[in-house]
């Protein structure tokens, strides 16, 4: 299941600042880079953007380089923070980290007591997982210490995160267990880190599974989050459905790519069922932009359709749903606003068997054909399934109802007629019975 890609959006934020900055023409944006940061002395800091991008770069530095004494020196705040801090400092240090920075505007500065909020981007690039650097908004409070260097003292403005619809990642929440494997990066906790080995090795086979079906050139990795709490995928916005906690799994874009978490009730629960939701997910990672204005119904008919090729005939399971629906007749595929409704269930069975079919019509390229073609500007899925497939979401609904009942539906016996036994005649009196 996949959730829908957010345009990228302009972050705006009012200032209020009753100070001068002293600041050139050219410190008008700030970025934390890989020197190390020289650091202010003085007692009260006259460039307080200046001194808050020297905290930030000090910062990022010691997470690159795995320096926590120098990163407990960027701290102030109270116990309960800094402790939180430690939390983060231990789970971004797990992360195989290529690039990890921090960018600033400094007319987002906004004088708060004896401190200052500041707009920032975390910037991060997993090293083997993401093509480009992902970013990441949030915003920070800073102080001007014994020193007068700035340290930070919160990172957690609840208002302002909910306004932007800041997305916080799993190692932002609470203590988390990395581990990997090929082309796989897992993101436990202690309460599923002892599921991670046979999680991985079935995201390891599902990694071979999908690309032996998916024609578009992937990175053939991917980052999964598995985590013993709801509270990340209950985060998730623009996902398939009301409740994220319905879902078992679901895949959502970051930066320039595409992840997924699994329900905390699947990540214990290893099997056929898992890997084939596994391979479902991979699908949509595999996938990634293509279908990103293709109809549900073929975007998460796809995933099903690949997600069940290693499985034999017999072993491919239906919804209970879908079978009945079949039955009663489906009118015309789901449209994308009801895709995920109440009959979501019967919804992925027949858009997996409107797919199947189009497959076994037309030759197993034929759905990707399909999605390349309804994936090009201006496409109408209408014309494109008459004009190059002669067909139409109505014939297709009926094709995958019959599909799915001769497969799914035992035909009714023919009763074999029991013969009629001859009468055997009774003898008469005195005759003898013949033999």
């Amino acid at each position: 299941m996949s959730s829908t890609r957010s345009s990228p959006r302009t972050l705006t934020v009012l200032l209020a600042l009753g100070l001068t900055l002293g600041m050139t023409g050219a410190a008008l944006s700030g970025c934390s880079g890989d020197d190390e940061p020289g650091e202010t002395t003085s007692s009260a800091p006259t460039d307080v953007a200046g001194a808050i991008g020297d905290a930030l770069d000090v910062r990022a530095a010691a997470v690159r380089r795995g320096d926590q004494e120098r990163f407990t020196r960027t701290l102030g705040g109270g116990r309960a923070f800094r402790a939180q801090q430690q939390t983060w400092y231990a789970n971004l240090t797990q992360l195989p980290l290529e690039r990890f920075r921090y960018r600033f505007d400094p007319a987002s500065l906004v004088r708060d007591g004896d401190g200052y909020w500041v707009t920032v981007d975390e910037v991060m690039q997993l090293d083997g997982y993401d093509a480009a650097p992902v970013r990441a908004p949030d915003r920070f409070r800073f102080e001007a210490g014994r020193s007068g260097r700035m340290r930070l003292t919160s990172v957690t403005d609840d208002d302002w995160e909910t306004a932007h619809r800041v997305q916080q990642q799993p190692w932002d929440l609470g203590p988390v267990e990395v581990r990997s494997g090929a082309g796989v990066l897992g993101v436990f906790d202690a309460g599923t880190v002892g599921a991670a080995g046979p999680l991985l090795t079935s995201i390891e086979s599902g990694i071979g599974d999908v690309s032996a079906w998916v024609p578009y050139e992937w990175s053939r990795s991917v980052v999964v989050y598995a985590l013993s709490a709801p509270t990340f995928l209950d985060g998730l916005e623009d996902v398939p459905g009301d409740d994220p906690g319905d879902l078992d799994a679901v895949s959502f874009p970051v930066g320039d790519g595409t992840r997924f978490v699994l329900n905390p009730r699947v990540v214990d629960d290893p099997g056929p069922d898992r890997d084939r939701l596994v391979r479902h997910e991979l699908t949509h990672v595999a996938v990634g932009t293509h279908d990103d204005t293709a109809p549900v119904w073929l975007s998460e008919g796809l995933a099903e359709w690949v997600s069940v090729r290693p499985l034999a005939p017999e072993d491919r399971r239906l919804p209970d749903a879908a079978l009945t629906a079949a039955e009663r007749g489906v009118p015309d595929l789901p449209d994308d606003e009801t895709f995920n409704d109440d009959d979501s269930q019967a919804h992925y069975g027949i858009s997996w068997w409107a797919v199947e079919y189009v497959a076994d019509s037309y030759g197993d390229q034929a759905p990707w054909l399909l999605l390349d073609a309804l994936a090009a500007p201006g496409a109408d899925p209408d014309q494109v399934l008459r004009d190059e497939f002669a067909t139409s979401t109505h014939d297709l609904a009926e094709q995958a109802d019959k599909l799915i009942l001769a497969t799914y539906v035992a035909p009714t016996a023919t009763p074999t007629p029991t013969p009629t036994p001859t009468p055997t005649p009774t003898p008469t009196p005195g005759e003898t019975p013949s033999a």
